[in-house]
Parts: structure tokens; sequence; C-alpha cells
């Protein structure tokens, strides 16, 4: 994992600095210029050349030399602009945490054992966990309906994206609304960029309905962090988020049932 990540920041770090100049704020570049760097530097690409670009999008911070060149209280994000294509843009820091202070809401555990037995990673089981036990419609206060899940598609002006999980959901006034998920893993970070390509999909796709955009983080102890995100100034904003920790039913805590009525 170390030689990846080495070989990945090498590589990034070509491309920054063959477009960097001082003062710059935004630049494109191509995936070619992968395959470009790596000849260039000697460097054995991954089977999956994606990879590279989605660890700094979503897992890995950037290299030290191209974090250097961040101004106090900004940062470099990578965004898709187009087929192939990827933007640098410096954006004000924007890293949503599950904060340590909130409450955990008990619910009993309503995942079948046989879905934790076989799902095959961190976002699968997270999704099918936030799916069997309803949580969404327990966030949202809605009755929602898994649409697809894993939704690749194309947005304009940013190009193809994927969603992890797509809801249609109602409320008590048949109002429909439309809840793009994210599932994401201990170590991957939430930021601008996933969520404003939901957001964006979501306008371009089903104009008219109501987006509610829902970020699911594991955290410990069998605890899932729900955001709800939204796109205020070109920044992300927690709208609401709520913390909910899964136990057999035989644990449920009866005093906090009834603090819950409070």
């Amino acid at each position: 994992m170390a030689k990846e990540t080495n070989r990945y920041r090498a590589l990034i770090e070509k491309i920054f600095f063959d477009h960097y100049k001082d003062g710059e704020t935004a630049f494109i570049f191509t995936r070619q210029e992968i395959k470009d760097a790596a000849v260039t530097l000697d460097i054995v690409l991954p089977d999956n050349l994606g990879d590279v670009i989605y660890s700094f999008r979503f897992r890995t911070d950037l290299p030290k030399n191209v974090a250097a060149t961040q101004p106090e209280d900004m940062e470099w994000v990578i965004e898709l602009a187009g087929r192939a294509r990827y933007r640098f843009n410096l954006v004000k820091v924007n890293r949503i945490l599950p904060r340590e202070d909130l409450v955990r809401i008990d619910i009993p555990d309503a995942t079948p054992e046989l879905i934790r037995a076989y799902a095959l990673d961190d976002e699968q089981a997270l999704l099918a966990i936030v799916r069997y036990n309803r949580l969404i419609d327990t966030f949202l206060g809605l009755t929602t309906y898994s649409l697809q899940n894993h939704l690749r598609t194309t947005v304009k002006g940013i190009g193809q994206i994927e969603i992890d999980e797509l809801y249609i959901g109602l409320d008590q006034h048949g109002c429909h609304y439309v809840i793009p998920v994210q599932a994401k893993g201990g170590k991957d970070q939430i930021g601008l960029v996933q969520t404003t390509q939901d957001v964006r999909f979501v306008e371009q796709k089903f104009p008219g309905m109501r987006c509610r955009a829902i970020v699911a983080q594991f955290m410990a102890d069998e605890t899932i962090a729900l955001f709800e995100l939204v796109l205020q100034d070109e920044e992300i904003r927690v709208a609401e988020e709520r913390h909910y920790r899964l136990v057999p039913a035989k644990k449920l805590d009866r005093d906090a049932i009834k603090d819950y009525r409070d």
C-alpha cells in the first residue's frame, strides 16, 4: 500500500507542477497526462488508472509540495471536468467529520446475518445496513425506496459520476424527493466534490424534485453517522447529523428509549 501511495503521489505531483503557476486557482489536465507522467518518471501504471485520481479525491492527502502552494484556509481539490478530463480547483477548506459529542441513538439491528457474512467491502456493507434498517426513512422522516445502487451516469459540465445508492422518497403531503446517498468507510473523507456532483445530477435529471443529499459513514462500536448536506455559497453545510448504533433488540436500553421521547 505504501509503494502504491508513493507512485500515486509522484504522478499527481508531476502533473500538478506541469501546470501550476504562482497565483493559479484552477487548471485542467487529462487522463493521458497520467500515462505521460508515468513514462517520464519510469513508473509502472496501476491496472485501474482511474484509481490514481480517486485516491486523491476521496482517500489520500495531496503531496506536501502540492499542499505547500495552498493559501491559508484553502485547499486543492480534484474535480471532474468532462470525459477523461479533471480540474485542480482551489476551494475553502471544507471537511465534514462526525461530531464526537453527539448522542448515539440505539436502534434494533435488522441486518440479516447472511448479508453481513458476504458483504465484500465496507462500502457494500454500509449500504446494505442502511437499507435493511431503513435508516434513510428514520433520518429524514420520509418513506423511501431504493431505486438503484452504484448508478453510473453523466452530468453536463462534470462528466461521468457514480452515486453509491439512489433513493426516491415521499412525505405525508405527497411531495417526491430524490435522495442520493454516498457511503464512506472509516478512512474516506466527506468533501465538497462528491456532494456537488450529486446535487447537480438531481438538478439535471429530476428537475422540480427536491434533493436531499445524504452521506453515511461508519464509526466505531457499530455506529453509523448520517449527514444531510446542502450546498450553500459553493460550500458544504451540514443541515442535519445523527448517529445510529445498531444493537440486538434484547440489549436495547429501555431508559434510553424513554429519553428519546423528549
